[in-house]
């Protein structure tokens, strides 16, 4: 007796594991997978840069900004225009 199955060999799933902070994600895609463990150890290489009283300051601002994604985007906006030298 045989039995045929219609579903493809291979993993449905990956658990990533930080060795670090201990953090899980999975992803059930491999692309999903690269791009997740690669922003995980950006944000560890971002984290790792300031100080414990600025890292108090970004965390503050990005839980604002990831809040408001229209006051973000004035945000740059106004970066910009500071940047090109016609803002205040």
């Amino acid at each position: 007796m045989t039995t045929k199955t219609t579903r493809k060999r291979g993993w449905d799933q990956a658990v990533f594991r930080c060795g670090r902070c201990g953090a899980e994600h999975t992803a059930t895609t491999e692309d999903a997978y690269l791009a997740m463990v690669g922003a995980h150890q950006d944000a560890h290489a971002v984290w790792d840069r300031p100080n414990p009283t600025e890292r108090d300051g970004l965390t503050s601002i990005l839980r604002t900004l990831l809040a408001a994604p229209d006051i973000a985007a004035q945000l740059l906006v106004l970066a910009d225009q500071a940047h090109r030298g016609d803002g205040q």
